[in-house]
């Protein structure tokens, strides 16, 4: 797979016929994309919980935190008992995935610490469980026209309403929903 196959810091964009009840109507940010298969955290579906939630249930101190109603999103179907942060800046968090220069995903306590102290990133997402694909799959979903694609928009991921950010996705791209088919075009 060359780099300019590699999907990295791109959005996947569900096409209005993908049906799986995972991923219909989503946005997911991949973070991470190589001949290994690929990785990413859906960026439009909200849980019930918020970071509140997650404090008490790590136990960390949050009385102080101004974002204690930050929203909680479910990141895919992978591991959903585990939290990501998507955020920027990448900063120096234990386990971080650097998705760009400038945005990454943590998996370790100190990000959510440092979020409890109002000294966390700028901008971030939390995130329970993602979504994962094995080498050559996410390829093939895309050739049978279940994803659109395209570079990923961080006012869409951090500004956008969650509920918004599917057809702003879909938007950015310029594409006409109502002209969609479920039909790959194939010459």
């Amino acid at each position: 797979m060359s780099d300019s196959d590699l999907l990295t810091n791109h959005f996947l964009i569900a096409m209005p016929s993908l049906r799986d009840p995972n991923f219909a109507r989503t946005v997911t940010l991949i973070c991470e994309h190589s001949s290994e298969g690929a990785m990413g955290i859906v960026i439009n579906r909200l849980t019930d919980l918020s970071l509140t939630d997650i404090f008490e249930q790590m136990d960390i101190d949050g009385a102080g935190c101004q974002r204690l109603d930050l929203p909680v999103h479910v990141g895919g179907p992978v591991q959903s008992n585990r939290g990501f942060v998507l955020h920027e800046p990448v900063g120096a968090w234990e386990s971080t995935l650097r998705v760009t220069d400038a945005l990454g995903v943590s998996t370790s306590r100190d990000i959510l610490v440092a979020l409890a102290d109002n000294r966390g990133p700028q901008r971030c997402l939390l995130a329970l469980g993602y979504a994962g694909w094995s080498p050559g799959q996410l390829e093939r979903e895309i050739a049978d026209n279940a994803w659109l694609s395209g570079p990923a928009d961080m006012e869409i991921l951090f500004d956008t309403p969650a509920e918004e950010r599917w057809s702003a996705a879909v938007k950015c791209l310029g594409v006409d929903l109502a002209a969609l088919s479920s039909e790959a075009g194939h010459a």
